[in-house]
């Protein structure tokens, strides 16, 4: 495994600042970190898995150092297809830790080594979540504050 390359995890549905902020503050620590969204068979999701690709092709379009893709299974198994090293996981808060630290411990005996790395999110993101965005976008509410800068004209009321 290349503990140079990262995973970021996640069903970006949709993608909000908050995980862009994670996201380049990992490329500071890894060569190339793949965007990765898994699929969740105990979500219900409000955009279909292309239109969510496509966001995050255009919000990373000319970082050549993010990989944008797809992945069903464990990410521990994507991470052993890519020769990925660690999982990268955005913290919100102390409920956050607590669930990210079993599934850590989880993929580290999976992967036989795999590390997670967890970034506390900065205090002006750690309200954001892509549930409350979602409830906001189903609710015909103004969105856009909490949306990446290339993808905020999809979202206009």
């Amino acid at each position: 495994m290349d503990h140079r390359k990262a995973v970021f995890p996640g069903s970006f549905d949709p993608i909000t600042i908050g995980h862009t902020d994670i996201i380049h503050r990992a490329l500071a620590l890894f060569d190339k970190v793949y965007v990765a969204i898994g699929h969740n068979t105990n979500k219900q999701y409000l955009f279909t898995l292309d239109q969510r690709l496509a966001w995050l092709q255009i919000v990373f379009a000319g970082e050549g150092r993010i990989v944008v893709a797809h992945y069903e299974g464990l990410t521990v198994d994507f991470c052993r297809q890519h020769q990925i090293g660690c999982i990268v996981r955005g913290l919100r808060s102390g409920i956050d830790f607590e669930y990210e630290r079993t599934i850590a411990q989880l993929n580290h005996d999976l992967g036989q080594g795999i590390e997670s790395v967890f970034l506390a999110a900065r205090p002006e993101f750690s309200h954001i979540s892509s549930t409350i965005v979602r409830e906001i976008l189903r609710h015909k509410g103004d969105a856009r504050r909490f949306l990446p800068e290339g993808i905020v004209r999809e979202f206009e009321v």
